[in-house]
């Protein structure tokens, strides 16, 4: 006799597993982490906001440090980090024994210092300075590029000499770009004094923090010559400045000649 069997059941299906909680979500990246910087990186950036802003002025003492760490709410360490690479820029210096303060600038970084215009054993003369020419002109191109100016944009150029003992020794032709430096063409050079970086700063409100000179040689022109009382086709030293101010911009374009004879450079190499 045959028994039929009945099937045995299916096994009941396993329950779907749960899926995996979510992760919490990340705090927002601070702007430090965000750009990949340093605690101490993101500090000083923060600082050099604060100061490019005109928080502090330029020769001011800015916070201690035991407040800085404070209101950033970081280590003395990081704070002394973020401190020396703004150090490192040259937009803060330390005064040992009176604190960090913003740099002043640069007073003149004087042509001079290329050039030798007095017999040894002697002492040294300021030297005095005369406006010999002032125009407004439309920028060419390199000028309107570097200025950061229009096709139409126009700058102030100035011809000065400068010179010792009233002898003329250094002819200068000086670019600025308007309107930055409109209070200069407003106003009489013989009011100005001899030394325009900090004119800059009192009539124009801008401050030179930095200057890159490249030396070249060449002749002097009939007119050059005649300013610096020398022969057409004399020899000269050309010193080409372009000078910036602390947030990067160029403010002023300067080509001075010298008489080449009387150039001397020294150079320390450690």
């Amino acid at each position: 006799m045959t028994v039929s069997r009945a099937p045995a059941p299916s096994p009941a299906p396993s329950p779907a597993p749960s899926p995996a909680p979510s992760p919490a979500p990340s705090p927002a990246p601070t702007p430090a982490t965000a750009l990949g910087q340093s605690r101490y990186g993101g500090v000083a950036s923060a600082l050099r906001e604060r100061i490019l802003a005109g928080e502090w002025a330029p020769g001011e003492a800015i916070h201690a440090e035991a407040a800085l760490a404070q209101s950033y709410g970081v280590a003395l360490g990081t704070i002394r980090q973020a401190l020396s690479l703004l150090v490192e820029d040259g937009l803060l210096e330390r005064r040992h024994g009176k604190g960090t303060f913003v740099s002043p600038g640069l007073s003149g970084a004087s042509m001079l210092r290329f050039f030798r215009f007095r017999t040894p054993g002697t002492l040294a003369e300021a030297p005095t300075s005369r406006i010999a020419s002032r125009r407004l002109r439309r920028a060419d191109a390199n000028e309107a590029t570097v200025f950061g100016l229009d096709a139409q944009g126009q700058v102030l150029q100035l011809e000065r000499v400068r010179s010792i003992a009233a002898a003329p020794c250094l002819l200068e032709t000086i670019v600025l770009p308007l309107p930055l430096f409109t209070p200069l063409a407003d106003t009489d050079p013989q009011d100005w004094g001899d030394l325009l970086y900090p004119l800059y700063q009192q009539r124009c409100g801008v401050l030179v923090h930095q200057a890159e000179d490249h030396l070249s040689f060449a002749q002097l022109t009939a007119a050059q010559a005649q300013r610096l009382q020398l022969e057409p086709g004399h020899p000269c030293v050309v010193v080409r400045r372009t000078a910036r101010d602390r947030t990067g911009r160029c403010v002023e374009l300067r080509t001075t000649r010298g008489d080449a004879f009387a150039f001397e450079y020294t150079a320390q190499v450690r």
